[in-house]
Protein backbone atom coordinates (compact mmCIF):
# COMPACT_ATOMS: atom_id res chain seq x y z
CA UNK A 1 0.00 0.00 0.00
CA UNK A 2 1.32 2.98 -0.99
CA UNK A 3 4.05 2.44 -3.04
CA UNK A 4 4.17 5.75 -4.76
CA UNK A 5 4.50 7.78 -1.47
CA UNK A 6 6.83 10.46 -2.32
CA UNK A 7 8.68 10.22 1.18
CA UNK A 8 9.10 6.57 1.40
CA UNK A 9 12.11 4.63 1.21
CA UNK A 10 12.97 1.02 1.94
CA UNK A 11 13.58 0.31 5.06
CA UNK A 12 14.99 -2.21 7.18
CA UNK A 13 15.90 -2.72 11.05
CA UNK A 14 19.70 -2.08 11.20
CA UNK A 15 21.84 -5.24 11.28
CA UNK A 16 25.31 -5.16 12.37
CA UNK A 17 28.03 -6.49 15.50
CA UNK A 18 27.37 -7.65 18.86
CA UNK A 19 26.95 -3.81 20.39
CA UNK A 20 23.96 -3.71 17.82
CA UNK A 21 22.26 -6.91 18.83
CA UNK A 22 22.39 -6.01 22.46
CA UNK A 23 20.81 -2.03 21.47
CA UNK A 24 17.99 -4.54 19.61
CA UNK A 25 17.73 -6.46 22.85
CA UNK A 26 17.17 -3.61 25.16
CA UNK A 27 14.74 -2.31 23.12
CA UNK A 28 12.28 -4.95 22.89
CA UNK A 29 12.72 -5.75 26.37
CA UNK A 30 11.17 -1.53 27.00
CA UNK A 31 8.56 -2.38 24.01
CA UNK A 32 7.58 -5.70 26.05
CA UNK A 33 7.56 -4.17 29.43
CA UNK A 34 6.26 -0.90 28.77
CA UNK A 35 3.48 -1.66 26.35
CA UNK A 36 2.51 -5.07 28.48
CA UNK A 37 2.53 -3.57 32.03
CA UNK A 38 3.87 -0.22 32.47
CA UNK A 39 1.31 2.06 30.18
CA UNK A 40 -1.41 0.17 32.77
CA UNK A 41 0.21 2.07 35.83
CA UNK A 42 -1.78 4.58 36.95
CA UNK A 43 1.42 7.48 37.12
CA UNK A 44 2.19 9.75 34.77
CA UNK A 45 6.24 10.26 36.23
CA UNK A 46 6.72 6.26 36.74
CA UNK A 47 5.27 5.72 32.63
CA UNK A 48 7.54 9.07 31.71
CA UNK A 49 10.38 7.55 33.53
CA UNK A 50 10.76 4.37 32.09
CA UNK A 51 10.42 5.38 28.20
CA UNK A 52 13.05 8.04 29.11
CA UNK A 53 15.10 5.19 30.25
CA UNK A 54 14.80 3.29 26.91
CA UNK A 55 15.76 6.43 25.07
CA UNK A 56 12.61 8.64 24.85
CA UNK A 57 13.03 12.63 24.74
CA UNK A 58 9.84 13.73 26.61
CA UNK A 59 9.74 17.32 27.53
CA UNK A 60 8.02 19.11 30.68
CA UNK A 61 4.77 19.09 31.62
CA UNK A 62 3.76 16.32 29.36
CA UNK A 63 1.69 13.20 29.64
CA UNK A 64 0.68 10.21 28.10
CA UNK A 65 -2.53 8.71 29.42
CA UNK A 66 -2.86 4.88 30.05
CA UNK A 67 -2.54 2.04 27.53
CA UNK A 68 -0.91 3.71 24.43
CA UNK A 69 1.73 1.44 22.77
CA UNK A 70 5.26 2.94 21.95
CA UNK A 71 7.27 1.43 19.06
CA UNK A 72 10.66 2.29 19.15
CA UNK A 73 10.93 4.02 22.30
CA UNK A 74 14.39 5.15 21.74
CA UNK A 75 13.07 7.55 18.36
CA UNK A 76 10.30 9.24 20.39
CA UNK A 77 10.59 12.42 21.22
CA UNK A 78 7.89 14.76 22.41
CA UNK A 79 7.99 18.49 23.55
CA UNK A 80 6.77 20.41 26.32
CA UNK A 81 3.29 20.53 27.53
CA UNK A 82 1.97 17.99 25.00
CA UNK A 83 -0.67 15.92 26.03
CA UNK A 84 -1.00 11.86 24.49
CA UNK A 85 -4.69 9.93 25.17
CA UNK A 86 -5.27 7.15 26.13
CA UNK A 87 -4.75 4.09 24.16
CA UNK A 88 -3.20 5.67 21.04
CA UNK A 89 -0.20 3.71 18.90
CA UNK A 90 3.31 5.62 18.72
CA UNK A 91 4.99 3.93 15.89
CA UNK A 92 8.42 5.70 15.89
CA UNK A 93 10.02 2.89 14.94
CA UNK A 94 11.68 5.11 12.20
CA UNK A 95 11.00 8.46 14.27
CA UNK A 96 8.26 10.46 15.80
CA UNK A 97 8.57 14.00 16.96
CA UNK A 98 6.10 15.69 18.52
CA UNK A 99 6.00 19.55 19.21
CA UNK A 100 5.07 21.29 22.33
CA UNK A 101 1.42 22.76 23.44
CA UNK A 102 -0.23 19.62 20.86
CA UNK A 103 -3.39 17.89 21.91
CA UNK A 104 -3.13 14.10 20.55
CA UNK A 105 -6.90 12.86 21.64
CA UNK A 106 -7.63 9.29 22.60
CA UNK A 107 -7.07 6.12 20.22
CA UNK A 108 -5.10 8.14 18.02
CA UNK A 109 -2.68 5.99 15.94
CA UNK A 110 0.67 7.44 14.22
CA UNK A 111 2.03 4.98 11.99
CA UNK A 112 5.69 5.42 10.32
CA UNK A 113 5.56 2.86 7.35
CA UNK A 114 3.89 -0.02 5.72
CA UNK A 115 4.84 -2.60 2.66
CA UNK A 116 4.96 -2.13 -0.75
CA UNK A 117 2.70 -3.89 -2.31
CA UNK A 118 4.20 -4.63 -5.63
CA UNK A 119 7.62 -5.60 -4.35
CA UNK A 120 8.51 -9.01 -4.63
CA UNK A 121 9.55 -9.34 -1.40
CA UNK A 122 7.08 -7.12 0.08
CA UNK A 123 9.50 -5.03 1.33
CA UNK A 124 9.30 -2.77 4.23
CA UNK A 125 9.65 1.48 3.89
CA UNK A 126 9.22 3.64 6.52
CA UNK A 127 8.92 8.19 6.61
CA UNK A 128 9.46 9.51 10.38
CA UNK A 129 6.34 11.67 11.50
CA UNK A 130 6.34 14.97 12.67
CA UNK A 131 3.65 16.66 14.66
CA UNK A 132 4.29 20.45 14.78
CA UNK A 133 3.48 22.59 17.97
CA UNK A 134 -0.30 23.09 18.34
CA UNK A 135 -1.37 20.72 16.34
CA UNK A 136 -4.65 18.89 17.32
CA UNK A 137 -5.62 15.34 16.14
CA UNK A 138 -8.70 14.57 17.18
CA UNK A 139 -10.14 11.37 18.58
CA UNK A 140 -9.82 8.27 16.25
CA UNK A 141 -7.31 10.00 13.53
CA UNK A 142 -4.93 8.34 11.88
CA UNK A 143 -1.93 9.57 10.34
CA UNK A 144 0.16 7.37 8.00
CA UNK A 145 3.72 8.31 7.18
CA UNK A 146 3.06 12.74 7.27
CA UNK A 147 3.83 15.59 8.98
CA UNK A 148 1.45 17.35 10.27
CA UNK A 149 1.87 21.69 10.26
CA UNK A 150 2.29 24.00 13.09
CA UNK A 151 -1.83 24.91 14.46
CA UNK A 152 -3.33 22.38 12.17
CA UNK A 153 -5.96 19.87 13.58
CA UNK A 154 -6.96 16.47 12.17
CA UNK A 155 -10.96 16.14 12.64
CA UNK A 156 -12.28 13.08 14.75
CA UNK A 157 -12.00 9.82 12.60
CA UNK A 158 -9.90 11.51 10.12
CA UNK A 159 -7.25 8.74 7.62
CA UNK A 160 -4.19 11.37 6.81
CA UNK A 161 -1.82 9.73 4.00
CA UNK A 162 -0.05 13.32 3.20
CA UNK A 163 1.41 16.21 4.76
CA UNK A 164 -0.83 18.62 6.28
CA UNK A 165 -0.12 22.69 6.06
CA UNK A 166 0.21 24.41 8.90
CA UNK A 167 -3.62 25.77 10.20
CA UNK A 168 -5.00 23.61 8.21
CA UNK A 169 -7.88 21.93 9.26
CA UNK A 170 -8.51 18.63 7.60
CA UNK A 171 -11.06 15.77 7.76
CA UNK A 172 -12.69 12.79 5.86
CA UNK A 173 -10.84 9.52 4.83
CA UNK A 174 -8.97 10.37 2.78
CA UNK A 175 -8.44 13.75 4.73
CA UNK A 176 -9.17 16.86 3.01
CA UNK A 177 -8.66 20.11 3.86
CA UNK A 178 -11.89 21.54 4.96
CA UNK A 179 -10.55 25.29 6.67
CA UNK A 180 -7.96 27.24 8.51
CA UNK A 181 -7.52 27.97 12.07
CA UNK A 182 -7.16 31.50 12.96
CA UNK A 183 -2.88 31.74 13.42
CA UNK A 184 -3.65 33.96 16.38
CA UNK A 185 -5.50 32.07 18.34
CA UNK A 186 -2.47 29.68 19.11
CA UNK A 187 -1.03 31.27 22.07
CA UNK A 188 -2.25 28.66 25.29
CA UNK A 189 -0.02 26.44 27.34
CA UNK A 190 -1.88 22.56 27.05
CA UNK A 191 -1.76 21.51 30.99
CA UNK A 192 -3.43 18.42 31.42
CA UNK A 193 -1.81 15.94 34.07
CA UNK A 194 -5.08 14.32 35.16
CA UNK A 195 -4.70 12.44 38.70
CA UNK A 196 -4.25 8.27 38.77
CA UNK A 197 -4.68 8.77 34.70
Amino acid sequence: MFEGHPNRELWAPRRGGFRDLIARKWQGIGMVLFNSIWTFIPSHAFRQAMLRLWGATIGRGSSILRGTTVLGISNLVIGNNTTIGFRCVLDARRSVVIGDNVVIASDVHLIGGGHDINSPDFAAWAVPIRIEDYAWLAVRSTVVAATIGRGAVVAACALVLEDVPPLAVVGGVPAKQISTRDGDALQYTVDYRPLFQ
